[in-house]
């Protein structure tokens, strides 16, 4: 894949960012009194608002001067400090944060910029190993020492310049724990609540990722996926999250689950700036490690749906209301000029029979790998008696199931494991590849999440979401873009596309975004309860 094809999508994309932009309102400021000039750095003194400006926007202001990093970054630092506390999505800031973006600032003087991320704050999920800030998986059994080295792609972050703004709460193991868990909580962090209504889930695993990019507390977001945990809390919290084809960044430093399904990726508030940011993650490798032509096949712009072949998979399970919003997206949609029909990828129960399993003997050969390179437990043994011996780690709630069924599960060397994760790859790549033939797509669209469901640990969630799983299963990318609200609750649309075609989806997905950017409601409703 050439350095032309990386940058056909990148100006693509960043001459419709004007266009795609979803219209809300500004970013809360600081109060100052009525008259009074705002707070240095604040968003009201930026001249423009941090729900909606995209990083093309950013660069041009920091590139002519009217714009620093600095100013940029202590303005998302105020706004963490007065909005966090409510959603309590950012566990720490780096203290280097404005020494970063003072780097930053001098390098756009001198001409000297690393990319589009130079300058740009980033928030990193909390299981993605930072030697300077600790790494905790929301666990309190590694709330020590931080690890040793960087994870390999907070390295790629570093070289583009970007300003690592801090670390965000995750559901506690990336929702690998407890058969019932509560997604949003851990036990360093508590819980994360949904920006939208207070008192409903944000989903899981990236939920903090995800909860800080709609209370506009970072530019951009890095979450992690192993079956929905990057698309589903993007889709609850109303920004966008791609999940990109497995192998395409590194998960070198990132507390594992599955070596044979995790990924780390991107998440922001719109598709322009998650592209940008996947092209730093992967080295600019953004369409594929195969050498695979281009990565997009017409630009994102006004008519960039027109002739495109869209499978829409409904998923009635998720209920009449987002079954509703599915046929108003469709019919926007084909008003743009794409072709939409109906869809079931096939093979779906059998690969809900055989994934967990599967994840259970990967996950105690990945963690006993990860564990054996931090100060703490040892191993999948030594977390499960700190468990027991720590009853902080039971606040919301005591289960700790999954570990206990990982530690006896077959191991990855055995022929019934082997046998399993075959056919695993076999039918989640056969539902995506033979709906996609058959049907002539360009991809296939469903629902990313049902609307947040009330925040409940005696309960745990009450989530039935199969959209994300084909292609977390098959290695292949996913993207969620906002499609609209039911009852103040964002619901997103996922776009699944084949084998290592991440650019022809954000391309797809910058387009879907602008067609279906209308019907935004306000990003950020700091209510309790719906209706209020």
């Amino acid at each position: 894949m050439g350095k032309r094809s990386t940058a056909a999508l990148i100006v693509a994309l960043v001459a419709g960012s004007v266009v795609t932009g979803a219209p809300g309102p500004p970013a809360q400021a600081e109060a100052s009194g009525t008259g009074s000039p705002p707070p240095a750095g604040s968003p009201r003194a930026l001249g423009f608002d941090l729900d909606t400006v995209t990083i093309p926007e950013l660069q041009r202001r920091m590139a002519d001067g009217s714009l620093s990093s600095s100013a940029l970054t202590s303005a998302y630092l105020r706004r963490i400090e007065a909005v966090n506390p409510r959603i309590h999505a950012v566990l720490r800031t780096d203290p280097t944060a404005l020494r970063q973006a003072v780097a930053s600032d001098v390098r756009h003087r001198r001409g000297e910029t690393r990319g589009p991320l130079d300058g740009i704050p980033v928030l990193l999920k909390d299981n993605v190993n930072t030697r300077d800030l600790p790494t905790t998986a929301g666990s309190l059994a590694l709330a020590g020492r931080p690890p040793e080295t960087d994870a390999a792609l907070v390295t790629r972050l570093r070289d583009a310049g970007a300003v690592i703004l801090g670390k965000t709460n995750l559901s506690e193991w990336a929702n690998f724990r407890a058969e019932k868990p509560t997604s949003g909580w851990s036990a360093v962090g508590g819980q994360t609540n949904n920006p939208f209504v207070l008192d409903r889930n944000p989903c899981g695993s990236s939920s903090g990722s995800a909860a800080a990019l709609a209370a506009s507390l970072s530019q951009v977001a890095i979450g992690t996926e192993t079956d929905g945990s990057i698309v589903c809390p993007a889709g609850m919290n109303g920004v966008v999250g791609h999940k990109p084809s497995l192998g395409l960044v590194s998960g070198a430093g990132v507390v594992p689950i599955s070596a044979e399904q995790d990924t780390a990726g991107p998440m922001a508030r719109n598709v322009t700036d998650a592209a940008l940011t996947l092209s730093v993650l992967s080295g600019g490798r953004t369409a594929g490690l195969d050498g695979s032509p281009g990565l997009m096949d017409r630009p994102a712009h006004r008519d960039g749906l027109r002739g495109r072949r869209i499978g829409l998979w409904r998923l009635p399970s998720l209920g009449p209301q987002v079954d509703a919003l599915m046929t108003r997206t469709a019919e926007r949609l084909r008003a743009a000029g794409a072709e939409v029909v109906e869809v079931t990828p096939p093979y779906q129960e059998r690969l809900a029979e055989l994934e967990f399993p599967a994840l259970l003997s990967e996950f105690h050969r990945d963690i006993d790998a990860y564990l054996a390179t931090r100060r703490g437990p040892r191993d999948l043994a030594g977390l499960i008696e700190f468990n027991r011996a720590h009853p902080a780690e039971r606040t919301c709630f005591a289960g700790q199931e999954l570990f206990e069924r990982a530690l006896t599960a077959p191991p990855t060397t055995s022929p019934e494991y082997r046998a399993m994760r075959a056919e695993l790859k076999d039918l989640s790549r056969r539902s995506i590849d033979e709906t996609m033939a058959a049907h002539r797509l360009d991809a296939i669209a469903s629902p990313t999440n049902p609307p947040a469901w009330t925040t409940d640990c005696a309960r745990g969630d009450n989530d039935v979401i199969p959209s994300s799983t084909p292609a977390a299963v098959a290695g292949y990318p996913s993207l969620s873009v906002p499609a609209g609200f039911v009852n103040q609750l964002p619901v997103g649309l996922l776009l699944i596309a084949g084998d290592h075609q991440d650019g022809r989806l954000l391309s797809l997905g910058a387009s879907v975004e602008h067609r279906l950017s209308a019907w935004r409601a306000p990003r950020y409703l700091p209510t309790v309860g719906p209706g209020q």
